[in-house]
């Protein structure tokens, strides 16, 4: 079983970097490029519909909304122009895992800020 679950998790893994790959490629409608921005930003979100500390549904959310939102991402994108996704993401994929500075970038400023706003607001009351 444990083996399943980390076969779907690299499925998912792939999908959501051929995802990345498709919201760039020219033949993606307007639409399918929005749903993936929806669904990577709530991937990468530190912010949860239900918070991870609520015992099972916390994870829940993350175990059905994300698949959800990827295959509903998916089904938007023409199957062709998905198949070529998916090819290059597996190339892409095959050196191992990408690495952007500038997401890293954006990623450490929201959470200097998160704590510069929450030193500002301890040190004000």
């Amino acid at each position: 079983m444990l083996e399943r679950l980390e076969k779907r998790a690299r499925i998912l893994n792939r999908d959501v970097y051929a995802l990345y790959v498709a919201s760039s490629h020219p033949a993606v409608p307007r639409v399918s490029k929005l749903i993936v921005a929806g669904v990577v930003a709530y991937l990468l979100s530190p912010v949860d519909l239900i918070p991870d500390f609520i015992p099972v549904l916390g994870v829940l959310d993350d175990i059905l909304l994300l698949p959800l939102g990827v295959a509903l991402a998916i089904r938007t994108i023409p199957p062709d122009v998905w198949r070529e996704c998916r090819e290059r993401a597996d190339a892409g994929l095959a050196g191992g895992l990408p690495r952007s500075r500038k997401a890293a970038a954006v990623v450490v400023s929201i959470w200097i800020a998160c704590a510069a706003l929450i030193l500002f607001a301890v040190l004000r009351s």
